[in-house]
């Protein structure tokens, strides 16, 4: 609640900065902010997949100074697949805003609602949705690029990754599901086997699988590292080294994997980086590093 808050808070200040001559004097990031809330439609709270009697939903932001398809990102939360909520991460989707990109903040069945699979069926869904939906809101289905943070990284890697043979969308039938053009995983897990037993053992993995007779057999189906083969989207992975609750070797056997598989790949490490909390002059280099990682992958400024 605090959080909602805050940026009820932020809203009411930009806005009273539009109207209010005084105010006039903003800074770069602030008179950004301003045009911005005048520059996008946002649609919220849409629902893409009803399943186990919950409706997921999500939010798109499309710019209404565009005509035509858009470069479009789809933003993924974290929380460990148990808690977080698209609200709560929305300061996230504010450079690609800056960056002219049309977004979509997804949410999924959390833990408590559904356990492993169904918030990557969700995510798949949520994936199909955009795309069937690409004409109403001027996406451009070949400019799909798709992100999360931690449990929200994870996703970001299954949606760009599961492919349709692996029957993770079956709950919502449709057309192909389009290729998305990169994926960005900030401190994604991509191995959640290793995060059940062991000394990489971690509570959140466990809430999420339950106590499914399968739960191995699940870990691995939602697992990134099954899915590494060639021809898969560019991937950027970003982590820091000291990261104490996804291992840090989950980036760097991913990105290993995917180097053997011939897909470009990179990975951004954040020396003594925990989980995320990063500096203002570590993000700086990492954005970047993300506006090179998108033009050297044909998904440049507009």
């Amino acid at each position: 609640m605090r959080r909602m808050a805050i940026l009820s808070s932020l809203a009411l200040v930009l806005l009273a900065a539009t109207v209010h001559p005084a105010l006039a004097q903003l800074s770069p990031s602030a008179t950004w902010a301003t045009h911005a809330l005048n520059e996008y439609q946002v649609f919220p709270n849409i629902t893409y997949v009803t399943a186990t009697n919950y409706e997921s939903k999500l939010d798109i932001y499309k710019r209404r100074d565009a005509t035509g398809p858009q470069p479009t990102l789809i933003f993924i939360h974290g929380g460990g697949w148990v808690g977080g909520s698209k609200e709560q991460s929305v300061l996230s989707i504010f450079p690609w805003l800056e960056m002219g990109w049309n977004v979509v903040n997804v949410e999924y069945r959390l833990g408590r609602v559904a356990v492993a699979p169904a918030a990557v069926e969700d995510c798949l869904c949520a994936l199909r949705f955009v795309a069937a939906q690409a004409k109403t809101y001027n996406i451009d289905v070949n400019r799909l690029v798709v992100t999360g943070e931690s449990a929200g990284g994870h996703l970001a890697l299954t949606t760009g990754m599961i492919p349709e043979s692996a029957g993770l969308d079956n709950q919502c039938p449709g057309a192909p599901l389009p290729k998305v053009a990169a994926i960005i995983d900030w401190y994604g897990i991509a191995d959640v086997n290793d995060l059940l037993e062991g000394p990489n053992r971690k509570t959140y993995a466990v809430a999420w699988l339950g106590s499914l007779p399968n739960r191995d057999e699940i870990a691995r189906r939602v697992s990134p590292l099954t899915y590494v083969r060639p021809g898969l989207p560019p991937v950027l992975a970003i982590q820091g080294d000291a990261d104490p609750t996804v291992p840090y070797q989950h980036s760097v056997r991913l990105t290993e994997a995917l180097t053997k598989a011939g897909v470009p790949n990179q990975l951004v490490t954040v020396p003594g980086g925990k989980h995320g909390g990063f500096t203002r002059e570590e993000r700086t280099h990492i954005y970047t590093v993300i506006r090179e990682f998108l033009a050297k992958n044909g998904l440049g400024a507009t």
